[in-house]
């Protein structure tokens, strides 16, 4: 493919995740960590970034469910922060995620003088995702075509094409930037922009206002002068 020519137009998607049952639950801090030993991994995935996808009523200070468990069903504010701070953006894989997570709380369990535990009616359960896509119908030939809709398009737009991109092939590439790129040098300024969000430390409305910003400033930059 040359570089400079686009090879076809930005094909929006939509997507809703499925809430699936494991079948494991843990009640203490131990079990928790043997859960994590052999969970699905699309459980792990979903515990991090599912809740982009689902209302919050309680502990909207932490990003994921394990934080949010060990804060309010085991009360454990110093595991709870140490979990808080996982960002899986960072991570090139679930796998390295998951060892990640075992090695916090391995530490925690380490320095622990008991085990804590959450009681019957608040233990964790774990649940995978499975991922839904729709066909929207919209497609964009330019980037000032998708800059117009950015604004009305859902959030399982955003998420499917930002969040769930990163764990696709290229690693940490969101669907935007790939597209963008095809255009050469012309948004290489957009696309280092994009590139600087973090989709994990906010909420999928607040990541598309960013981007709708970022498309309205970087675009007008690079409109040519009528008036000169």
């Amino acid at each position: 493919m040359a570089i400079g020519i686009p090879a076809g137009p930005f094909v929006l998607k939509d997507c809703a995740l499925l809430s699936v049952a494991t079948g494991q639950r843990a009640q203490n801090l131990r079990e928790l960590r043997e859960c994590l030993v052999t969970v699905h991994p699309q459980a792990i995935y979903n515990h991090f970034w599912g809740g982009l996808l689902r209302p919050h009523f309680d502990d909207p200070e932490y990003n994921n469910d394990f934080a949010s468990w060990a804060n309010r069903g085991l009360h454990d504010k110093r595991l709870a922060e140490r979990l808080g701070i996982l960002d899986p953006a960072n991570f090139d894989s679930i796998e390295e995620l998951r060892r990640e997570l075992l090695e916090v709380l391995d530490e925690r369990l380490d320095e622990s003088t008991f085990v804590p535990w959450a009681r019957t009616d608040e233990q964790f359960h774990f649940v995978r995702s499975q991922m839904v896509v729709f066909d929207t119908g919209l497609q964009f030939a330019t980037a000032g075509e998708l800059a117009g809709a950015l604004p009305t398009v859902s959030v399982g737009s955003i998420f499917y094409h930002v969040v769930a991109a990163r764990w696709r092939p290229p690693v940490h590439q969101d669907d935007f930037r790939i597209w963008l790129e095809r255009f050469g040098p012309e948004h290489e300024a957009l696309v280092h922009a994009l590139a600087e969000l973090d989709p994990y430390f906010h909420s999928l409305s607040e990541l598309r206002a960013q981007m709708v910003s970022l498309f309205d400033r970087w675009l007008v930059r690079r409109a040519p002068c009528t008036s000169c």
